[in-house]
């Protein structure tokens, strides 16, 4: 009789290739999937009953800035906290490799800017034990984590690392700028690289509010640094862009494609200002498969907002003199002195000073603002219960209102300010998103943003409100989209379903307890720094390469993660 490390009994699988699920065991040996029927016979280490529970492949989640925090943490929180057992980061051309010392500054600047990790913390936290990329792997690899995770090459260092303070400066690369950019793309790629990353958006900016280095660098600069992926199977090119000119913008990706026979992936959003801009996107994604590139497109499955508070990194008072003046206050403290009555007429009549560029455009729109107030956080609110509604129906001011609800729940109240994927309270650009055969949910910014999402928890709520709320999908359409769907854009050929041989990546869920816990702000990054964490409960069990790594949402002791390297993509 077979002796097995574990031994899942009796789950429904849910097996993340997109067949209905069927009633199976599953035994796990060294890691893998050893064995998959239907009473397997046998003893184990470790049994577990899933009668009445999905047992789905480990989530694949592509779109995470973990970059710091895996230098110094070992839980890649709140992302691990969500069913996700592997992570891509280095996403949006930010990160800290390559990086001569005298640029640290710069790269945390940058990061601080663009992704909202405090400077403080990444001071304190960053070992810079590095400076080459394949340096920066080496380090990553000497650590165990509770998920596996692969990094991009990210453009802004490399942009920096090449050409010094004139990429600070956005000058155009010269020849020589190119075949040293292209050189150390190269090496990082063989080092384990899993691809390149670039920004292209006016949103991204440094700390400073200065325009990224990479920022309108030349779309002849991307396409060179594109084409050193070729010769690397499964290397993916990574944009983020505002596509203003959506033609010139689009064919960098298909070029690259094209020329090196690599995936490219791009973030697609439906804006306010654009609201037709996604399906535009959607359309030259669809041509491009179809003339045989491989491009897919990121989506958030939910609206794209913002999480705004007195313990935020933003709210409408964010901007005011009398609000910054208590920014260095003890948290209890400074609750304390917003609510003196003095503090509050003085801030809630003072003019806003150099507003940040999020507020500058939607800061005043309070039909568009949703206070939180059940134990679950509501992604899809109605306009029934705006602040503008509420402040209307208590005859005060909107910003009035929002102040003295921002003060309850001792100051931890939130307001979320939905600024995309959700037009007039309409889902439906989201349907389309999701449904379109190129995307894959992703976007999630796990490790960035920090004091403004909590997006990690996407995962979940693809689950909850479109597959058991809404039947909007199938369970087992659901779990390809955040399994084989992702793994396979990356060429992860041993993850993503639950076949044999298999990595040993598994959820066990109770779909009907499935339920997101409201994000909190918690201060345990370095030097104190703040963030948001969210958990959720009904993950019954999440095992990574076969250890259980979350028992109800708890972790364990294992540490089974690792740094994948692209030369490591085999089954």
């Amino acid at each position: 009789m077979p002796h097995f490390e574990v031994l899942i009994r009796h789950g429904s699988v849910v097996d993340g290739t997109g067949q209905a699920p069927y009633c199976a065991d599953i035994a796990i040996n060294n890691g893998r999937i050893a064995a998959i029927g239907s009473h397997l016979t046998g003893t184990a280490s470790t049994e577990i009953d899933a009668t009445g529970l999905l047992v789905t492949p480990g989530f694949v989640d592509v779109h995470t800035h973990f970059d710091g925090q895996a230098t110094w943490d070992e839980r890649l929180w709140p992302t691990s906290q969500q069913g996700v057992t592997t992570a891509v980061m280095g996403n949006c051309g930010v990160g800290f490799a390559p990086c001569r010392p005298e640029d640290r500054n710069t790269l945390i600047a940058l990061m601080e800017g663009v992704e909202d990790i405090p400077d403080t913390a990444l001071h304190e936290g960053l070992p810079w034990t590095w400076e080459s990329f394949p340096q920066y792997l080496q380090a990553l690899d000497q650590r165990c984590y509770d998920i596996d995770i692969a990094a991009l090459l990210p453009h802004g260092p490399l942009r920096v690392y090449a050409m010094g303070k004139r990429a600070v400066r956005r000058e155009q690369a010269t020849a020589a700028d190119l075949q040293a950019m292209q050189q150390l793309v190269r090496q990082g790629l063989a080092a384990g690289a899993v691809g390149l990353s670039t920004s292209r958006t006016m949103a991204h900016r440094s700390k400073s509010g200065d325009f990224t280095p990479m920022y309108q660098a030349a779309s002849e600069e991307l396409l060179q640094l594109g084409l050193s992926l070729k010769d690397h199977p499964n290397s993916v090119f990574q944009m983020i862009s505002d596509f203003d000119n959506t033609e010139e913008e689009f064919s960098i990706l298909t070029r690259v494609s094209q020329a090196t026979g690599c995936a490219s992936t791009l973030s697609v959003i439906q804006y306010p200002h654009k609201p037709q801009l996604h399906r535009t996107l959607l359309q030259h994604i669809a041509k491009a498969n179809a003339d045989g590139q491989r491009i897919t497109g990121q989506v958030l499955n939910r609206p794209v907002g913002v999480l705004m508070g007195f313990e935020c990194s933003l709210n409408p008072f964010s901007c005011k003199p009398s609000y910054e003046a208590l920014a260095t206050l003890p948290p209890t403290e400074r609750i304390k002195t917003l609510a003196e009555p003095a503090t509050r007429h003085a801030i809630l009549t003072e003019p806003d000073r150099n507003p940040h560029l999020f507020m500058e455009y939607f800061g005043h729109n309070y039909a568009g603002m949703y206070p939180w107030r059940e134990s679950e956080p509501n992604y899809l609110p109605g306009p029934e219960s705006s602040v503008q509604a509420l402040a209307d129906a208590a005859n005060v001011s909107p910003l009035e209102w929002m102040y003295d609800f921002m003060l309850g729940q001792h100051g931890q109240a939130l307001v979320y300010l939905p600024m995309a994927n959700y037009i007039g309270n309409d889902c439906g650009a989201l349907h389309e998103l999701l449904k379109h055969p190129h995307t894959v949910p992703a976007l999630g910014d796990g490790g960035a943003h920090v004091g403004t999402i909590c997006d990690g928890s996407a995962t979940t709520f693809l689950l909850t409100e479109w597959v058991r709320n809404r039947g909007l999908f199938k369970i087992e359409e659901a779990i390809q989209l955040l399994t084989q769907r992702p793994a396979a854009l990356y060429g992860f050929a041993d993850r993503g379903t639950l076949e044999l041989g298999k990595l040993a990546d598994i959820n066990i869920i109770d779909l009907q307890a499935l339920k997101i816990l409201p994000p909190q702000i918690v201060r345990d990054l370095p030097a104190g720094g703040k963030r948001f964490l969210q958990g959720a409960e009904g993950y019954r069990f999440t095992l990574k390469s076969g250890e259980i790594t979350y028992r109800d949402g708890v972790a364990t002791h294992a540490l089974p993660g690792k740094l994948v390297r692209r030369s490591d993509l085999t089954v």
